[in-house]
């Protein structure tokens, strides 16, 4: 049965969610169990795909669902960066899910299936091998992000979840018309098969492909908030429950990974990749630009934490336009550290809120906090890390993706990166000064954290220090994942003839079957 793990990221989060949603008179204490069960399942599976993508030098499995040969059949594919996507996701899952088993998940209906729904479309998104499966997958993640986005109920949160869900319907709509330009010129949606085909058209053909491609580009940057679609961000998240904005924090990576993946396999080597690179380039500059003066202007912590994670996407867009192994390398290694601490911060941000009244996040005197020493030690923590300073992650990812820029982009990237950096240390200190030291106003708040609130937020801190502690392997296995993205030929030839049929229950790994 070994052969088959590689569908489990999908089947367990679908089949807990099934249960869930069905069984949905069970106990809160059931339920919660049941989840966290399946998060913890999911870190298990991650671990051991990204293991199995590490061993002999970095394989590659594609598993091709119902017999039915590549390019006509389903086929799932797992290389070094779905892998890395698979386990990023499985964490922030598991800090998230346990955080909300402290009463988050009771104050609406089916949190725990929706949550686990949720989780199926990101696996499904990060494996599957063909375009029209990854539209499917992502209109799966986004279902259940409209529910989560609105759990709970409340006026800000419905507002913001109703223009949330009209963006991206109009996303959607988008995705469905560039799967059908490209199609229309290339008569396939399997990757692979899409690539060896672009690469061999010219004229009016190639033409439809260029025209297709960028609305494809069009479509994952409003799903990764680029400007100048990201407005929507801020709002949304900063809106949504302390839980689901945590696991947020990895649906603008999931348009960074569908970025990274048709650039470096379908449209590698094409006159279209320069014009992708160009827009990646200046967009992702000028989101770390206003994002950062969007950070300076925040006055509430969660609009605050938006913005940087508006930030850390602009940092990923500029190292994805950069192109070079080096520069790839890097931002794979920054990705886990913003997500992670991220997720932390708006989790952190809740628990201020829980302590501090009618005042909540908002950065205006308030009641003491019931337990300072604690809060702000994680505060603390999560703050040195986004801002990017030393000894942890962030300071060590940004260096690498500065190192990796070559002449003129130096001048561009470095003072952008140094400058967000400095306005989020700003932002973050007078973020603390407000909550820990100005904060005496009324009575001190008798609410404490709890021990599922404390495992999340420190099963999710606990990201930055280990970074760093294991450094030289995360930073070789992203080199090593930006080196197998530079060579789409392996994937075509591996997966369209020049190697044994994918067979049903059979998982086929670098040429051999098992």
């Amino acid at each position: 049965m070994s052969q088959h793990l590689v569908t489990l990221p999908i089947l367990i989060p679908m089949i807990g969610a099934l249960a869930l949603l069905l069984f949905n008179q069970a106990s809160d204490t059931r339920r919660r169990q049941l989840s966290t069960a399946l998060c913890v399942a999911q870190v298990l599976v991650a671990a051991w795909l990204l293991a199995v993508a590490v061993a002999g030098g970095g394989q590659m499995l594609f598993y091709a669902l119902g017999n039915w040969h590549a390019p006509f059949g389903i086929v799932l594919m797992l290389d070094r960066l779905s892998a890395l996507m698979l386990i990023l996701t499985a964490v922030l899952a598991l800090g998230s899910v346990l955080f909300a088993c402290a009463g988050e998940d009771a104050r609406g209906t089916n949190f725990h299936g929706l949550f686990q729904l949720q989780l199926m479309g990101l696996n499904g998104a990060f494996l599957t091998g063909d375009m029209f499966n990854l539209f499917v997958f992502f209109e799966i993640t986004l279902l259940a992000s409209y529910a989560l986005m609105m759990h709970g109920g409340g006026k800000e949160r419905i507002g913001a979840g109703l223009h949330y869900v009209i963006l991206n319907l109009a996303g959607s709509a988008l995705f469905i018309v560039a799967l059908g330009v490209l199609y229309g010129a290339t008569g396939t949606l399997n990757m692979a098969d899409m690539a060896r085909r672009v690469a061999q058209m010219s004229g009016d053909q190639a033409a439809l492909v260029t025209a297709g491609a960028l609305l494809l580009i069009v479509v994952f940057s409003l799903k990764a908030a680029l400007l100048p679609l990201y407005f929507w961000l801020p709002r949304t998240y900063a809106a949504a429950p302390a839980p689901v904005a945590a696991l947020f924090a990895i649906m603008t990576k999931l348009g960074l990974y569908a970025i990274l993946r048709v650039q470096s396999l379908i449209f590698a080597d094409t006159p279209v990749a320069e014009a992708i690179a160009t827009w990646l380039w200046w967009s992702g500059l000028a989101t770390i630009a206003l994002a950062g003066v969007g950070v300076l202007a925040a006055r509430d912590l969660r609009t605050l934490v938006a913005y940087l994670v508006l930030v850390s996407v602009g940092t990923l867009m500029a190292g994805t336009a950069l192109g070079s192994i080096d520069a790839i390398g890097a931002l794979l290694y920054y990705l886990p550290h913003t997500t992670l601490i991220c997720g932390a911060l708006y989790l952190i941000a809740e628990l201020i809120s829980q302590q501090r009244g009618k005042a909540g996040t908002r950065l205006v005197r308030g009641r003491r906090l019931h337990q300072r020493h604690l809060l702000g030690g994680m505060f603390l923590v999560a703050a040195v890390a986004v801002a990017g300073l030393p000894p942890l992650a962030g300071a060590l990812g940004k260096a690498l993706l500065m190192q990796a820029a070559e002449g003129s982009a130096r001048l561009w990237l470095w003072p952008l990166l140094l400058l967000a950096g400095l306005c989020a240390l700003i932002a973050m200190s007078r973020a603390g000064s407000v909550f820990f030291w100005a904060s005496y106003k009324g009575e001190v708040d008798s609410g404490r954290v709890t021990r599922p609130q404390l495992a999340g937020v420190l099963w999710l801190l606990a990201s930055a220090p280990l970074l760093v502690a294991f450094a030289g392997p995360v930073s070789g296995y992203t080199q090593a994942t930006a080196e197998q993205l530079a060579e789409p030929q392996a994937v075509i030839a591996r997966l369209l003839g020049e190697s044994p049929a994918l067979q049903f229950g059979r998982l086929t790994i670098e040429g051999e079957s098992r």
